[in-house]
């Protein structure tokens, strides 16, 4: 186990910045395939939903609270796979122009600025869900708060993320775990640098 967590020579901080980023990174694969799987729960209930209407002239009852419910986690999920990816919406064309001490010290204040916004999703996300948990959904009467689970959940890998762009820590990310093959983690590792 060790040696997938730890890389020969590292110094024992980097050794701690390894085994919290292999943690952040293994929860973080549940995620990944969690959000694969909601996917298909939301095709395959409103297809059901679809179905029963056009067939049997009914709706199914709970299939339009479930498969919101669903989207809300996909939102928040995506939106930390967007800054874990670099996909976020950004202007660059003003931004190339600029020199590169401009640009870096530009792309850090993006960064600074993201883990703020993580770090809002997380402190109000936790306010939300505590404060609608008491609350229960009309059609599966689950807890409100459930709802609004996933948007401190997002907030603190939004915070991760970006807290390793803003140092440039992803070397010590472990992209095997999610799933890259040997070539792309490689290839990963090196743009991290």
């Amino acid at each position: 186990m060790s040696n997938k967590i730890f890389k020969e020579g590292m110094n024992p901080l980097e050794k701690i910045v390894s085994l919290v980023t292999f943690v952040f990174d293994s929860v973080y694969r549940l995620l990944l395939e969690y959000s694969k799987l909601v996917l298909l729960v939301i095709v395959f209930i409103v297809s059901a939903q679809v179905f029963s209407r056009k067939f049997f002239g009914t709706s199914i009852r709970w299939s339009e609270e479930v498969a919101l419910f669903l989207m809300i986690w996909m939102a928040f999920i995506s939106m930390a796979i967007g800054v874990e990816k670099r996909l976020h919406i950004a202007i660059e064309m003003f931004v190339k122009k600029f020199p590169k001490k401009v640009q870096f010290c530009i792309e850090k204040l993006n960064d600074t600025a993201t883990f703020g916004f993580g770090l809002v999703l997380c402190v109000f996300g936790c306010r939300l869900v505590s404060a609608t948990m008491n609350s229960t959904l009309p059609a599966t009467q689950w807890p409100a708060g459930l709802e609004y689970l996933m948007m401190p959940v997002s907030g603190v890998f939004i915070m991760y993320f970006s807290f390793l762009n803003l140092f440039n820590l992803n070397r010590f990310r472990h992209y095997r775990i999610e799933g890259e093959t040997e070539n792309e983690a490689e290839k990963t590792e090196e743009e991290g640098k």
